[in-house]
């Protein structure tokens, strides 16, 4: 069987509707087989959405891993004169992803990106709920490119379970931006903010 971070033609396709209701807002997204939580939307995203609702995001943000697009479309509709680009490995999630845009009358720009081997210029956000099954050197991967992306200033966010590892991803992180802030523990989830100061 596939996994959500590569792309298997083979998983056979079976598209349904999963729903979220955040702050009496329902986003309704279309998944399938062969993508990350395909069944309902994953609680570290949620717990990643509802810090990012409180930050001063704004200008050009990425979202790296986006998936069938949770994360990227709900800050879209949040953030509605924000700049948003979508990026993924995995070609059914990104097909998803555009899909779920235009049903929601969203402007984004999603695309195929290994890491952020084809992201071009520098972000003021770039956010991410990493695909830990990928392994710790891609997960670490994303953190280093995201530094290389952000400009001056700009932010990087990201959740991870403890037990997958979230103390030494924040050691990872401090390592490259010099900082990395626990902004919140939400039930094993931990949800970081990097700034780049230079």
């Amino acid at each position: 069987m596939g996994q959500y971070f590569t792309n298997d033609d083979n998983v056979k396709s079976s598209p349904h509707e999963i729903s979220v209701t955040l702050y009496d807002k329902k986003y309704t997204f279309i998944s399938d087989n062969g993508v990350f939580s395909k069944n309902e939307i994953d609680d570290g995203s949620i717990y990643l959405l509802k810090i990012l609702f409180m930050q001063p995001l704004g200008g050009r943000i990425l979202d790296v891993g986006c998936g069938y697009g949770t994360i990227g479309l709900i800050l879209k509709h949040f953030f509605p004169t924000s700049e948003i680009e979508m990026v993924d490995v995995n070609r059914r999630a990104l097909s998803l992803a555009q899909e779920n845009a235009r049903r929601m009358n969203l402007t984004v720009k999603i695309y195929e990106s290994d890491i952020l081997n084809n992201v071009d210029g520098e972000f003021d956000n770039i956010v991410t709920n990493p695909p830990i099954r990928a392994g710790k050197k891609v997960v670490y991967a994303i953190f280093a490119q995201a530094y290389a992306h952000l400009k001056k200033l700009g932010a990087l966010y990201f959740v991870i379970r403890k037990d997958q590892g979230a103390p030494s991803a924040q050691k990872e992180v401090i390592s490259l931006f010099g900082n990395c802030e626990l902004l919140k523990r939400d039930k094993g989830y931990y949800i970081y903010r990097a700034i780049k100061s230079e």
